[in-house]
């Protein structure tokens, strides 16, 4: 569960590193991809903004950063930062996620993002049923101001099939050889979704978090990894913060369950009470090297991996 013992303050800070550590760090970050940043505007309060968090990325040398909203696609954003930084290095990208504000689970909303540039396809989050039905008791953060209720969506029909307008996505995803990804949908969602997805041709899947919502065991998630799917963890859960879950040692075991070619890092920082996305990226590399990760290791999981999804010469 989420930390919530603990009175973080607005934006965690980057703990002290000795210079030697601090250099190793920033050297494994030289080329790291984010695919999951949650910067602002948003619906929800965020502790920096689009044109931060790409500042920060290229100080850094990441070599691309991905935005995510829950509600609106960030391609226009990324081709006005790229329009007045136009030698910055590091490359932006976006998508869409299929809640209700986009439509749903909405093949138009997908077309558009896709001949818009974008690279990724989220299948429901906030507005998944299985999300709602998680939080049905529980606290979850809240949009600074109040929103209609989300229409619960799921890709299955009351039969258990798989809905034609998923199928129809799925079609779009693979002419566009972008990213599917999972979303909050709940592991037989999950296991539906992709064994259709690889039938229609798509070649690049993506689990979100299977530690958190999506409720993946071990055996999900070499099962997921067999269909050819990549487990992207959130470092807001094992780093402070009040998304904080899970201890170093659950990654590194959860890297060895899906194995290290099919491990990806993103920061899904953004949000309150946490550290900023690089920050985060500093935190857990460092983490994971007073864990003896391999240096090799880390940046696969922080860059070489995402490359390949998008595209990118490692």
């Amino acid at each position: 569960m989420a930390d919530t013992t603990t009175d973080y303050p607005m934006i965690v800070p980057l703990p002290e590193m000795s210079a030697a550590r601090k250099a190793e760090v920033a050297d494994l970050l030289v080329g790291a991809i984010d695919l999951h940043c949650h910067s602002g505007p948003a619906a929800m309060p965020r502790i920096l903004g689009h044109t931060e968090a790409f500042r920060m990325a290229e100080e850094a040398g990441f070599k691309a950063l991905l935005y995510k909203d829950h509600y609106y696609v960030g391609m226009p954003h990324c081709a006005v930062l790229k329009d007045i930084y136009p030698d910055s290095k590091v490359q932006l990208f976006s998508g869409v996620a299929l809640n209700n504000a986009s439509g749903g689970i909405n093949p138009h909303a997908v077309d558009h993002s896709i001949k818009l540039g974008g690279k990724i396809v989220w299948f429901p989050t906030f507005a998944a049923k299985n999300h709602i039905e998680a939080y049905a008791s529980k606290s979850f953060p809240k949009t600074a101001k109040p929103m209609l209720a989300p229409i619960p969506l799921t890709v299955l029909d009351a039969n258990g099939r798989l809905i034609d307008e998923a199928k129809q996505i799925c079609d779009l995803i693979a002419e566009g050889d972008v990213i599917l990804a999972g979303g909050h949908l709940n592991v037989p969602e999950l296991f539906a979704l992709f064994e259709e997805a690889k039938k229609r041709g798509v070649r690049k899947l993506m689990v979100n978090h299977p530690s958190y919502i999506v409720g993946c065991s071990d055996d999900d998630i070499r099962g997921l990894v067999e269909l050819g799917a990549y487990m992207e963890h959130s470092i807001c859960m094992f780093i402070p913060g009040r998304a904080k879950q899970h201890e170093t040692e659950d990654l590194i075991h959860m890297m060895e369950v899906a194995g290290v070619d099919r491990t990806i890092l993103g920061s899904d920082l953004g949000l309150t009470q946490a550290p900023k996305p690089v920050d985060g990226y500093r935190m857990i590399v460092s983490d994971l090297l007073d864990h003896q990760v391999s240096k090799a290791d880390i940046r696969k999981i922080t860059s070489a991996n995402a490359a390949g999804l998008l595209g990118l010469a490692a």
